[in-house]
């Protein structure tokens, strides 16, 4: 956004996010941080052209932990983000997730399929909160008028990842770089679609600037099993390390894979950036994580 020459306000309680990610950005002229909980008052002083919501913990570790603030940042922080971006007249975009279609009966995912979600589930916090989330954005489209956009992403990885986020990408590359057994849950058959951050990027700005109104999948289509990607990352980092298969949780979803026909129509975007290749840059930033001191 600062290279397009926006301004950007960055707003986060840090319950799940890290200072750090942003810190080579403090100074910008154009940039500024508050530490605020987008479930409370919500208030921004002047003009804004453009209301991003991603507020919310994202990966199965995160949101089981923080379960309650997961369902309160789905509902009341959206409510308060979208009030905001109706007093100040700007576009909104919401930050939802293939969650949504919960274990899908239908593969690949399009985003005319209403998904198959247990919402009394382990997962449910999550995925509840996103399809509210959904649901509230297009009722103040309908009702209020207010300019949206909804992107659904798929499993996104790369560079400022948390080392403890419990994602497989980042379990898989600390748990190689530390010579421990790789944790692989079920059989490892389950697939998922890995799209690299700066094309996830690229994707979510595209759609912004779009006049999509109803939500569109941003992901990477190119599948894989969970243990073929075990395999590449042990490739990736060399060492001994192992596979080591645990029981598989509950509600995990058995396939994810994104249909992005619609972002190819609609907004000219697929994935350039090789799983390969964005594995090397991202065991990099992990490898300098485990090698700087404390």
């Amino acid at each position: 956004m600062l290279q397009e020459g926006h301004e950007v306000i960055c707003l986060d309680n840090l319950i799940t996010g890290r200072i750090e990610n942003v810190a080579h950005l403090i100074g910008h002229d154009g940039f500024r941080v508050i530490k605020q909980d987008v479930t409370e008052y919500l208030h921004i002083d002047g003009q804004l052209d453009y209301v991003l919501h991603f507020a919310s913990p994202a990966s199965p570790v995160d949101y089981q932990r923080f379960s309650i603030q997961t369902l309160k940042v789905g509902s009341l922080g959206t409510h308060k983000a979208l009030g905001l971006a109706k007093a100040k007249g700007a576009r909104f975009l919401l930050a939802s997730t293939s969650e949504v279609y919960g274990d899908p009966l239908v593969h690949p995912q399009r985003e005319d399929y209403w998904g198959n979600v247990n919402p009394i589930g382990p997962r449910g916090v999550y995925d509840e909160a996103k399809r509210f989330a959904e649901a509230i954005t297009m009722a103040y489209h309908r009702f209020h008028g207010l300019e949206t956009r909804i992107a659904r992403i798929f499993n996104t990885y790369g560079p400022r990842m948390r080392p403890d986020d419990g994602r497989v990408v980042s379990n898989f590359i600390n748990q190689a770089l530390r010579g421990q057994p790789l944790t692989v849950y079920g059989d490892g058959s389950q697939t998922r679609s890995f799209c690299y951050v700066s094309d996830m990027v690229e994707g979510i700005y595209r759609l912004l600037m779009s006049n999509e109104v109803e939500p569109v999948n941003l992901g990477n289509p190119k599948e894989l099993t969970v243990t073929e990607l075990a395999h590449m990352v042990l490739r990736a980092v060399g060492g001994e390390s192992t596979i080591e298969f645990h029981p598989l949780p509950v509600d995990d979803p058995r396939v994810r894979q994104p249909d992005i026909g619609l972002a190819r129509a609609r907004l000219a975007w697929e994935p350039t950036v090789e799983i390969t290749e964005g594995l090397v840059v991202t065991i990099v930033h992990f490898r300098k994580l485990l090698q700087s001191p404390g």
